[in-house]
């Protein structure tokens, strides 16, 4: 069987290879690599996007292989609404709102809706069928290669607008939802995670990469603390009208206490605990830039983002047998389910678990 070379776009980070199954040796040779890196979802390997790099993935394949290009969605042309078209995307806000969803969440339901509308705005829209729905959603998927958050951001979407916006009956539209996938988070190491947090010389960046991991926080919700919900004396966090509108606490580790102390006494936040330059909230951006670049600077796992390191504090609660129960309250999961996946992501050898054979063999007198 041949080895699959994915032809990187332009701009792109990383070249991802496939390797047959039987060849181990053209694994352990691509694991030698620098910046070599396995997706085990994927079943694919990467190495860093450069000219060398992708010459020396040739000439270890050694001929046998073959060069495809990769399969990226088709970008959805912007169509200028028309009036209907305007007034169903205020009904919908209207409905949002009404219902106290978040600012985001409204924004995400008026974007995925507009898509709608630009292919049904000349139409009524109530009289609209669910096989022509159906019909809609199979085109994007299947022309322009839509992804499956998209494509259930996009029936969220619309039937929001039915059930709420226009009151139609739930089981009006149950139209089909792609397969879920069972994907396991990507957590770093212990290691890793420290040179990543340890690495920003800059006091505050170094404060907000801690105080992520070492409470489990999205980013969303690091940004929305404010310096009244540091608990310092009851050892713990606050966290406001985090996902799905919730309060909640999270653990307050005593080493971050120091920490925020030290910044707190240099840049004297007024409310916010992280504030940009003008006072207002810091970035989303500005902190996924921050970790961009400890990973950069760590050599650590290059496809990690500012989330991979609530995944690593759960995965790392779990190994320092924190209950289960503990840890979805601190993660605000409302399901047990939820929380059950960092199981999976356990650090698995013979380090963090003894072999029944080794347990056998400890005090026995056979030899192998």
């Amino acid at each position: 069987m041949q080895s699959i070379i994915y032809q990187p776009l332009k701009g792109a980070k990383r070249i991802k290879i496939h390797i047959p199954y039987q060849s181990l040796d053209l694994r352990e040779a691509i694991k030698k690599l620098n910046g070599s890196f396995w997706h085990p979802n994927q079943k694919l390997w990467s190495v860093i996007n450069t000219t060398e790099n992708f010459d020396q993935l040739k000439a270890i394949c050694k001929g046998n292989y073959k060069i495809e290009k990769t399969v990226t969605s088709t970008p959805i042309p912007s169509v200028p609404l028309n009036s209907n078209a305007i007034d169903a995307l205020y009904s919908l806000e209207k409905a949002l709102v009404l219902k106290q969803y978040s600012r985001s969440s409204v924004q995400v339901y008026k974007k995925m809706f507009s898509v709608f509308l630009s292919k049904f705005m000349q139409r009524n829209l109530s009289e609209i069928t669910k096989d022509e729905i159906e019909g809609f959603v199979y085109e994007l998927i299947t022309k322009n290669k839509i992804s499956e958050s998209y494509q259930n951001q996009l029936i969220n979407a619309i039937k929001c607008y039915y059930e709420h916006a226009l009151k139609m009956p739930r089981e009006y539209y149950d139209i089909q939802r792609p397969k879920k996938t069972l994907n396991i988070p990507n957590v770093l190491s212990k290691d890793e995670v420290l040179k990543i947090i340890q690495n920003p010389k800059n006091l505050k960046h170094r404060a907000i990469l801690h105080t992520i991991y070492s409470s489990g926080l999205r980013i969303s919700e690091l940004i929305n603390l404010r310096i009244v919900d540091i608990h310092s004396n009851e050892g713990y966090l606050f966290i406001k009208d985090s996902k799905g509108k919730k309060d909640r606490k999270t653990i307050l580790s005593e080493h971050l206490v120091l920490l925020l102390r030290d910044y707190y006494q240099k840049y004297k936040p007024s409310y916010w605990l992280f504030e940009g330059q003008s006072g207002d909230q810091y970035s989303a951006a500005s902190i996924r830039a921050i970790f961009r670049k400890s990973v950069k600077e760590t050599d650590s796992n290059p496809w990690a983002t500012v989330h991979t390191l609530r995944h690593s504090f759960a995965t790392h609660c779990i190994e320092n047998n924190v209950s289960m129960r503990h840890l979805q309250n601190m993660l605000g999961h409302n399901s047990p389910k939820t929380t059950e996946i960092y199981t999976k992501t356990i650090e698995i050898n013979n380090k963090t678990i003894t072999s029944p054979l080794d347990s056998l063999l400890k005090n026995s007198t056979l030899h192998l």
